[in-house]
């Protein structure tokens, strides 16, 4: 076998008592590496030839039971290791893949750990919309799940029936039910891609997410032409709301937070060129008149590295991703009271623009596959289900079209 384990001392690493740590030693086709047993003894007392704590070690009642306790982990790293081979995996596998499936312990089995550890790796890579993502859904099982831990097993069928009831009989909706249960479902996928546990735990092939259809978030191009005619002074808390909602649908049904962190980089040669937040891709497109006059308001006297719009206040870019948080909120509160001004029913939102931009562009007779590359969609087939069901008064208004004449 090209893999073997061995128990031993590790003579590069003295604590301050004085003590080294025992450790298990993993060789896996010419390469090394170890993790701790969490057992630290003084040189004089361990045994190098027989792998084993000698007797004169003071720091326990039974030495004896000490190197049973040793000598099982190393039988439980050694079965791991045949199972691995007889599945054909091992040849396959990294040595730190291998330290890792060796190491999970607790780590692995703990839903609660592991999320906290991805967390930590989001703010690292400066991920900070999975950061909150992640952490929301962590404080929500918290508050479900009385104990202080909750493992990867504990999460069944039966446990995410009881938590979409739980989630249910607080008002809230399916749609916000499917967010969490997306959210674990990916947290499964990367604790199993990761083999820190078995695909036999995922509870999704039993489990399935449910939403429901949302109410049509779309404007109809005569409410858009009223937030374009509303007369709103630059001193009005309205102005940037009006002008965000207007350079939102002009720009291709853009983001929220893509507008907040939309440079004057981006804007060159009469062309808006950025990559989306989101999904990473690249977004190129004219900026037509109309635009343009809103935008020449907020770039005059303007550095390369500022931001268009004023949103972001900070520098520190976990800070940025909460003053885009905050704005947000501003921003669908303003727009109430756009709505309200522009004698608007529907409700508006940070969403309604890309929507109405879609919607506009499909009943203008906009080709489906140039639709797709304005909202920056990888595939038709997203861009399909983007515009599965138009307004009620659309679908009259094609109704009356087919009537007999």
């Amino acid at each position: 076998m090209n893999t073997s384990l061995v128990l031993t001392l590790d003579m590069r690493r003295a604590k301050k008592d004085g003590t080294f740590p025992v450790i298990i030693r993993i060789s896996h086709f010419n390469r090394s590496t170890s993790y701790s047993t969490g057992i630290s003894v003084l040189e004089k007392d361990w045994d190098f030839d027989k792998k084993m704590i000698r007797k004169s070690f003071t720091g326990t009642s039974s030495v004896t039971r000490l190197n049973n306790y040793l000598n099982k982990q190393k039988v439980k790293a050694i079965d791991i290791i045949n199972q691995l081979k007889e599945e054909d995996k091992l040849k396959f596998m990294s040595i730190t893949q291998i330290k890792n499936i060796l190491t999970k312990g607790n780590l692995s089995h703990s839903f609660f750990s592991f999320t906290e550890k991805l967390i930590l790796e989001f703010v690292e890579t400066e991920r900070f919309g999975n950061e909150k993502a992640y952490k929301t859904l962590l404080g929500v099982l918290k508050g479900f799940h009385s104990s202080k831990d909750l493992t990867f097993e504990e999460i069944n069928f039966d446990f995410l029936s009881r938590f979409e009831n739980y989630h249910l009989s607080k008002g809230n909706t399916y749609n916000g039910l499917a967010v969490y249960m997306r959210t674990i479902r990916a947290i499964f996928n990367k604790a199993i891609n990761s083999e820190l546990i078995d695909k036999k735990y995922y509870p999704f092939d039993k489990y399935k997410i449910k939403t429901t259809p949302t109410e049509k978030r779309a404007l109809d191009g005569k409410d858009v032409k009223k937030i374009l005619k509303l007369e709103v002074k630059n001193d009005d808390n309205l102005f940037n709301t009006r002008n965000y909602f207007l350079a939102s649908y002009l720009m291709c049904g853009m983001s929220f937070i893509d507008m907040a962190f939309l440079k004057l980089s981006n804007i060159e040669n009469g062309r808006v060129r950025y990559r989306r937040l989101k999904t990473s891709k690249i977004y190129d497109f004219a900026i037509s008149n109309q635009l343009m006059q809103i935008l020449e308001h907020y770039i005059k006297d303007k550095k390369e590295n500022d931001f268009v719009f004023p949103i972001i206040k900070r520098k520190k870019l976990q800070d940025q991703y909460k003053d885009v948080e905050w704005a947000r909120k501003t921003y669908n509160s303003n727009l109430d009271k756009i709505a309200d001004k522009c004698k608007i029913n529907s409700k508006l939102t940070s969403y309604v623009s890309r929507h109405s931009f879609a919607t506009e562009a499909l009943l203008n007779n906009i080709p489906l596959s140039a639709i797709s590359q304005m909202l920056g969609h990888s595939s038709l087939t997203t861009t399909q289900i983007y515009l599965k069901s138009l307004p009620n008064n659309i679908m009259d208004m094609y109704v009356d079209k087919m009537q007999i004449k």
